[in-house]
């Protein structure tokens, strides 16, 4: 009987053992958790970059078959369906240049597409979704000079 006593009180976890098991545990996550959060909206920031140089390698292309890059009116929708403001594109592609729509940022926000037919710029306005920040929260831009 006292062995089956003596067995029942070494069963499980002291409280003090547990507390220590959960500050150690409280200890990493303070120590990785930062690390991680920063890594990922790096890898935002990155992704957001990526599509932005596919879209501005699409609008090259489309320049060469019409002879200038969409405009602000016709914007980023001319990769999808031929646009119907002028200036018109006679040598659209009839099969369009991107695939039923277009990307969204690495916050699935729309980019912004400023263009007068000779140059063009693309804009995230990053993590903040406002105009201007600064770290992962500054605006990314392509051009066609880029």
């Amino acid at each position: 009987m006292k062995n089956k006593q003596k067995r029942l009180n070494q069963a499980g976890f002291s409280l003090i053992e547990l507390m220590i098991v959960i500050g150690i545990l409280g200890l990493l996550i303070g120590l990785v958790g930062p690390k991680l959060i920063a890594n990922f909206d790096k890898a935002k920031v990155d992704t957001t970059k990526v599509q932005m140089k596919q879209i501005s390698t699409t609008l090259k292309t489309y320049r060469l078959d019409c002879g200038q890059y969409p405009t602000s009116d016709q914007g980023l929708d001319a990769l999808v369906a031929k646009p119907t403001a002028q200036p018109e594109c006679k040598n659209y592609n009839p099969k369009a240049y991107l695939d039923k729509r277009i990307p969204k940022d690495a916050w699935d926000q729309d980019f912004l597409y400023n263009s007068d037919g000779n140059t063009f710029e693309i804009k995230s306005t990053g993590s903040d979704r406002k105009v201007g920040g600064a770290d992962f929260d500054a605006d990314i831009s392509v051009s066609d000079s880029d």
